[in-house]
């Protein structure tokens, strides 16, 4: 083996300092890892939100959840609230962690498919913790010792300032041997014999060299796009959505354990509660919206004052033909965009950096391991875009052109598949690895008004009586742990406080 020796990440902000600390923590001086970024550049720094896989991450580095949430200005997260998705005035979550209680092999959703159709079901949040509680804006950390009760089975995220963290895992990675240099790359070079990246040049002359190159540099995908031409795949006529605006606001009294997201007629609007803010934001296409209106509206539904202007980033939804090219490896938006409907931006930095360890380089960068990264990068992003598309697709708004397109338009025959088994028995399956679980389905179908033909026929088994009462015994034991939980506003107050 002819082994690495210098490791140069080309950009900051979340990406390029996840990247940093994680590299510095698992592999503990073996390579020199430096980082370049430019303060005249800047990041794109909003409030972000999470899902439950973040909490691995920190895991890996060591951090301690109640230091983490204080300096990163961190509240917790439940799961989110789609607002006017499946038509306006209607809304569900989608919540981490489980639903009810299996009974025998069948899942909680079968028998409420069979008792809603009678007519004797609560609404589908009642049966799992983490909606229950978020509704009620209650919150408390899985309490493991109480064994089978639904309080031993809370899974949560985080909201956090991305900019925050950033600035936390750059202390962090530099504490741990990874050197910054402050510069704005202006060219890249390549070798001659075979395209691979040899060096970038700094606008005061530097230049750094390297054996592996992380690209961290946005949207402009510097090293993966703008030196080696690796193309990209637009997944646009599927998630047209293509422009943001977002700002932020003072702290609302309704300081919820969940992400909203509002649907609007042209897009929709994120929420995102931090200890010191709100992070808001409108998702919407252009094509369908002028950007004075999308800023119109989004100033129209904060519930603080605006702390400052709209700041407007363009996108397009896809990725790159390859995340692995030659011995470049792109990370977070230099790799593709899927909008943050589901909260996975930052699960993708860390996901992508995960695989890059479990497939590390040696000099030969044989095509095994960048082949494999490459064919795992690809079904992950493809699984995690059919489940945002199908929040467009599963609804029955029919208001304006822009819901009367995603409602018509055709989808991708890996999602049409998903909602064919669905409709037939209310029958979902969880395919390899991917990211989402067979709950975070159940409950976007069933809350998007996908409300299947049938259910197990097994669940016939069980009589009348005994399916409404134990669909009873579940919603009233949640409905007590609720009641007994601390509201989310107390529960940060007394565990992670974050400086004023």
């Amino acid at each position: 083996m002819k082994p690495l020796r210098r490791i140069l990440i080309v950009g900051g902000g979340s990406s390029g300092w996840m990247s940093a600390a994680l590299l510095a923590r698992l592999f503990q001086g073996m390579y020199d890892v430096t980082l370049v970024e430019s303060e005249e550049i800047g990041t794109i720094g909003v409030g972000e939100a999470t899902i439950p896989a973040i909490k691995k991450y920190n895991e890996l580095l060591g951090l301690e959840e109640n230091e983490f949430m204080a300096r990163t200005q961190a509240s917790f997260k439940l799961g989110i609230q789609f607002e006017n998705w499946l038509r306006k005035d209607q809304s569900y979550i989608h919540g981490f962690g489980v639903i009810g209680q299996d009974w025998e092999w069948l899942r909680c959703h079968h028998y409420w498919l069979k008792a809603h159709a009678m007519g004797r079901a609560e609404d589908f949040a009642a049966y799992s913790i983490n909606t229950a509680a978020a509704l009620e804006n209650k919150f408390v950390r899985a309490q493991t010792q109480m064994g089978d009760s639904p309080l031993a089975h809370v899974a949560h995220a985080f909201h956090l300032d991305a900019s925050l963290f950033a600035k936390f895992l750059s202390g962090y990675a530099q504490e741990r041997g990874v050197r910054r240099v402050e510069g704005k790359v202006v060219d890249v070079k390549l070798r001659g014999e075979d395209g691979f990246i040899e060096s970038v040049q700094l606008a005061d002359g530097q230049v750094l060299e390297a054996d592996l190159f992380l690209d961290c540099s946005g949207f402009r995908g510097l090293l993966i796009e703008g030196a080696l031409k690796t193309g990209f795949v637009d997944w646009s006529h599927w998630l047209p959505c293509d422009s943001a605006l977002a700002v932020p606001c003072t702290r609302s009294e309704n300081f919820t354990p969940y992400t909203r997201s509002i649907a609007h007629g042209s897009g929709w609007q994120w929420r995102i509660p931090l200890q010191h803010r709100t992070g808001n934001g409108h998702v919407y296409a252009k094509d369908f919206i002028s950007d004075d209106e999308a800023a119109s509206i989004l100033l129209g539904n904060l519930d603080g004052e605006a702390m400052a202007d709209p700041l407007q980033v363009r996108f397009k939804a896809g990725k790159r033909t390859k995340l692995w090219n030659k011995n470049c490896v792109a990370v977070g938006l230099a790799g593709g965009f899927l909008e943050p409907l589901e909260s996975t931006s930052l699960h993708l930095v860390q996901s992508g950096l995960i695989r890059l360890i479990r497939l590390f380089p040696d000099l030969e960068f044989d095509a095994g391991n960048i082949d494999e990264f490459n064919r795992q990068t690809d079904f992950e992003y493809e699984r995690i875009r059919d489940f945002i598309i199908l929040h467009y697709k599963a609804t029955e708004r029919d208001d304006t052109p822009f819901w009367n397109y995603c409602r018509t338009m055709e989808v991708p025959d890996t999602l049409r598949r998903k909602m064919d088994l669905w409709m037939a028995n209310g029958r979902i399956f969880r395919e390899d690895e991917e990211l989402f679980s067979e709950e975070s389905w159940i409950q976007v179908f069933i809350g998007q008004g996908m409300i299947p033909h049938g259910y197990d026929p097994q669940v016939n088994l069980k009589s009348d009586t005994q399916l409404t009462q134990y669909l009873s015994n579940i919603a009233a034991v949640i409905g007590k742990c609720v009641k007994v939980m601390p509201t989310h506003a107390e529960y940060v107050a007394k565990t992670c406080p974050a400086d004023a």
